[in-house]
């Protein structure tokens, strides 16, 4: 459920999104489908308060932030932004300066690249992309790898990729870096530092959550 103010936002832009580009998002895997385009909308909006930004933008560089994500998970940051500057409708909404700050911040939002966003819309989006709760961070990782990695085959398997995956983001030295002040991720991460010092409470942790999802 959203939480941000739609209310306050060009209402013809939010009706051609969420026509047009939300229904794109159930072809991606459940990690990176329209409830974490919500999750991610609610994130950056809160962020966002404390900024003096254009708040159609910010909603514009999410809703597309992910939409090519199941035509190639390792160049999606880099479709999604081309899917969006070539969306010819959004020139009824922004000019081109306005088109080429959605398209970086998009470019510039995952948490893998080693480059600070280039405008305060790409360091909000990458902050906000962020899992806020180890039930988001455990079941968008366990969707993500039964789709991409068919070698993890077994419960085992999956769930020592799961830790391993998340001890590389979001462990003591994780690559998860954000560039604007974010309370709630920062809580976040200490939560997760602290489970994964104690391998074995992780994995009843996750044994838990997956079983009372999937």
């Amino acid at each position: 459920m959203y939480n941000y103010p739609k209310q306050d936002l060009n209402e013809k832009l939010v009706e051609y999104i969420e026509k047009n580009i939300f229904p794109q998002y159930d072809l991606n895997e459940e990690g990176h489908n329209i409830n974490h385009i919500i999750t991610v909308i609610n994130h950056a909006f809160d962020i966002a308060k404390n900024y003096n930004i254009d708040i159609n933008i910010l909603y514009t560089v999410v809703a597309y932030h992910d939409i090519a994500h199941h035509i190639d998970k390792d160049k999606h940051e880099k479709i999604s932004a081309d899917i969006m500057y070539k969306d010819l409708n959004l020139s009824t909404f922004f000019n081109k300066e306005e088109l080429n700050t959605i398209k970086y911040a998009i470019e510039d939002h995952r948490a893998s690249s080693s480059k600070i966003p280039r405008s305060i819309y790409g360091k909000i989006v990458s902050a906000a992309d962020k899992n806020l709760t180890l039930k988001d961070a455990i079941l968008r990782t366990y969707f993500y790898t039964k789709k991409h990695s068919p070698e993890y085959n077994t419960d085992e398997k999956i769930f020592d990729r799961i830790y391993e995956h998340l001890s590389e983001k979001f462990g003591e030295n994780g690559y998860a870096k954000i560039y604007i002040k974010d309370e709630k991720f920062d809580n976040f991460k200490k939560e997760i530092i602290e489970l994964l010092k104690n391998k074995d409470n992780f994995y009843k942790v996750v044994k838990h959550t997956i079983k009372n999802y999937v």
